[in-house]
């Protein structure tokens, strides 16, 4: 009867595919997140049925309590236009400014901003809902 201790060899776990799998994932991930919209602040957008494609340079929301928001950070409208001039003077050539706004808010509180973005130099898109109008 042979009771000495075999010698095994020791079991090797093969890490080389798992660096493949994290760049994978890590490019997923990169890719998921620049498709994310940016625009957090939920509102009901007026209808269009034409589409305009801006290059955006700043975002700035007015939801149906007139709250500003430039990007998702709050504002009043007395700070807009010292909140916008850092985020418009990055941008080279035709800034543009995209409104969004709930489709509740007068456009009185619309046209101001237009206003502090035309002082400011840069072009100013109304973002719409691309539905179509409301069954008119």
């Amino acid at each position: 009867m042979n009771l000495r201790n075999r010698h095994r060899e020791e079991a090797e776990v093969h890490t080389g595919p798992l660096n493949d799998i994290l760049f994978i994932l890590l490019l997923f991930f990169l890719i998921v997140s620049s498709l994310a919209n940016p625009n957090v602040i939920k509102l009901s957008q007026p209808k269009s049925k034409s589409d305009t494609k801006a290059k955006q340079t700043v975002v700035v929301s007015i939801d149906a309590n007139k709250h500003f928001y430039v990007g998702t950070a709050p504002v009043t409208m007395e700070e807009l236009k010292a909140k916008l001039q850092p985020f418009l003077a990055k941008e080279g050539d035709q800034p543009s400014v995209v409104i969004n706004a709930d489709k509740n808010v007068p456009i009185d509180d619309v046209v101001q901003v237009m206003r502090v973005a035309r002082e400011l130099g840069a072009r100013t898109v109304l973002a719409v809902d691309k539905n179509g109008l409301d069954g008119r």
